[in-house]
């Protein structure tokens, strides 16, 4: 399943050699700039490019095409190359139009992705950043009385034109529709998860439904029966924290920090910057969105979390911003 994206203009910028967007015949242009895909769906990023066949009095022609999400020593790392991608890459280039498609999609693709061209006149050019959101199918329960409710399949991501959903009760195939919602009838402790059809392999965790209530299970398919007892309250674990993207981090891009942890019951999230700012939250949610970032955000950045047995304190994690490549 691909998940094409429609374009949002024209944003493109030229690093090196230097050239300019709309100058000399150079250009480059992708289908769009933000995507968002369900976890183990395949997904196809485009861009269309231009050069120049004449360039600093020499023949200008293309050497080499390329992907990437991160770089090492500074230098870009194509994603044929990287072992995160082993096996689940592929890139087509035809008529100046480049296609990457990565399948099997891993919430840890969750990254900014740039193309790239190189020339045998030493120029090369890249893509504006194609921001990937890789996020997992979810059962909600919208309704719920007595042994009746409306289950809806959801997700972050807005929902592809004609997409049909698989339904499983206990772990056993139970309808597929076109339709996100579903009604159900129990009258003893049933279990509920969703895929989309096609992508039965990554079915949503399971809701269990218990007559007079609902709880959310913590196992995922396959399995039988829900739990039938609610967990036992717990403090917070140690907090878990990862940064979004996960490549170098320069000057006027989004970076999203993400605090976590299991806790019973739920934890309530704070992020603080630098030890001595205990008194000075930035945000009580578990999430930490820096906008445009600027070499002043630089710093360690930590997170608490906290319910009423108890308080945890995350590891430190340093954010440095290094200033953007200067275009000449």
């Amino acid at each position: 399943m691909s998940f094409p994206a429609a374009a949002r203009g024209f944003v493109v910028f030229f690093l090196s050699v230097q050239v300019v967007q709309g100058q000399h015949g150079w250009g480059v242009t992708c289908s769009s700039t933000e995507i968002c895909a369900v976890k183990g769906s395949t997904v196809e990023i485009s861009c269309r490019y231009t050069y120049p066949f004449r360039w600093r009095g020499g023949v200008n022609t293309v050497e080499k095409t390329f992907w990437f999400a991160k770089q090492k020593d500074g230098e870009p790392v194509d994603l044929r190359t990287d072992s995160e991608y082993a096996g689940r890459v592929e890139t087509l280039c035809e008529n100046n139009i480049c296609t990457l498609r990565i399948r099997n999609l891993r919430e840890s693709d969750s990254a900014q992705y740039r193309f790239s061209i190189k020339t045998n006149q030493a120029a090369y050019i890249e893509s504006p950043r194609v921001t990937l959101s890789v996020t997992d199918l979810q059962v909600k329960v919208s309704r719920a009385y007595l042994a009746q409710a409306e289950l809806r399949c959801q997700t972050r991501c807005p929902g592809p034109d004609h997409t049909s959903y698989v339904w499983y009760n206990n772990g056993e195939k139970l309808w597929t529709g076109m339709s996100s919602s579903h009604f159900v009838n129990f009258s003893s402790a049933d279990s509920y998860s969703c895929a989309l059809n096609g992508n039965e392999n990554h079915r949503s965790p399971s809701v269990c439904l218990l007559p007079g209530g609902l709880q959310t299970s913590s196992l995922f398919w396959p399995y039988n029966s829900c739990i039938s007892t609610p967990s036992p309250p717990d403090a917070p674990k140690l907090p878990s924290v990862s940064v979004s993207p996960s490549a170098e981090i320069e000057e006027g891009s989004s970076v999203t920090l993400t605090c976590s942890t299991n806790a019973n019951p739920a934890a309530n999230y704070t992020w603080y910057k630098d030890e001595t700012s205990y008194s000075l939250p930035l945000k009580e949610e578990p999430q930490l969105v820096l906008s445009s970032i600027h070499s002043s955000d630089s710093g360690v950045y930590f997170c608490t979390a906290k319910n009423k047995l108890g308080r945890r304190t995350s590891k430190k994690l340093f954010i440095d911003v290094k200033r953007r490549r200067r275009r000449l």
